[in-house]
C-alpha cells in the first residue's frame, strides 16, 4: 500500500507557520521566492575593461563629471588564484620571521608595562622587545621543524580577474554612456546584464 507523496513546503504555501522550532528557536518561513534575497536594481554593463586601473580611471572620470558613482559597481570576472612562491623557508628563516613578529608584540607589551613602571621605562621598553624577539625565534624555529617539510616555502596570495567590467543602475545606464562617449578610453565591450 503506497501513500500519495505530499508535495515539499514552498513560499506562498499554507502551513509556514506549523513550521517546527529547532535549537535556534522558531524559524521563520522563507520571504520573496524562495531563491534568496533580492538583487537590487537592474543593472548594466557599460564597458568591460582588462585591467583594474583601466575600469578605476571610467568611475574617475564619472565621479569628475558629477554621475551618482554610489549606483556604480566594478566587477572581476573570471577570478583567478595565483600563489606566488617568494623563496624558501628554512629553520633559520622561520626564526627570524619569528623574532620579528615577537619583538613587535614584546614592544607593546613593554609599552603597557612601561607607562605604569616608576624609574627607567626605556629599560623596560626594551627588556619587552628582546624577550619577545627571543620567544618568538624559538617558537618561529619550533613551529617549523614540527611541520616536516609540508611547506617549505613562503608565498603571497592575490585573485586576479581576466575582465573588470564597470556596472551602473539601469535608469541611469545612459547617462553614463553618453559621459563615457566623451572619455578616450575604449571598453573591450558593452552589455546588458
Amino acid at each position: 500500500m503506497t501513500r500519495p507523496s505530499t508535495p515539499a513546503w514552498q513560499p506562498g504555501m499554507p502551513g509556514g507557520d506549523n513550521l517546527p522550532s529547532g535549537p535556534g528557536g522558531r524559524p521563520a518561513a522563507p520571504s520573496g521566492d524562495g531563491h534568496g534575497p533580492q538583487a537590487g536594481p537592474p543593472t548594466v554593463t557599460i564597458g568591460s575593461y582588462p585591467d583594474y586601473p583601466s575600469a578605476q580611471r571610467v568611475v574617475d572620470y564619472l565621479a569628475d563629471n558629477r554621475f551618482p558613482v554610489e549606483r556604480t559597481s566594478i566587477v572581476g570576472t573570471n577570478l583567478t588564484l595565483v600563489e606566488t612562491v617568494m623563496g624558501r623557508m628554512t629553520t633559520g628563516r622561520a626564526a627570524l620571521v619569528g623574532a620579528g613578529t615577537g619583538a613587535w608584540f614584546g614592544l607593546f607589551i613593554g609599552l603597557l608595562f612601561g607607562i605604569f613602571t616608576v624609574g627607567n621605562w626605556v629599560a623596560v621598553i626594551l627588556a619587552g622587545l628582546v624577550i619577545g624577539a627571543i620567544w618568538g625565534a624559538v617558537f618561529g624555529a619550533v613551529a617549523h621543524a614540527m611541520s616536516g617539510g609540508q611547506r617549505d616555502f613562503t608565498s603571497a596570495s592575490s585573485l586576479r580577474a581576466s575582465q573588470y567590467a564597470v556596472t551602473v543602475e539601469a535608469d541611469v545606464a545612459e547617462q553614463a554612456r553618453q559621459l563615457l562617449g566623451r572619455m578616450h578610453l575604449t571598453p573591450t565591450g558593452a552589455t546588458a546584464r
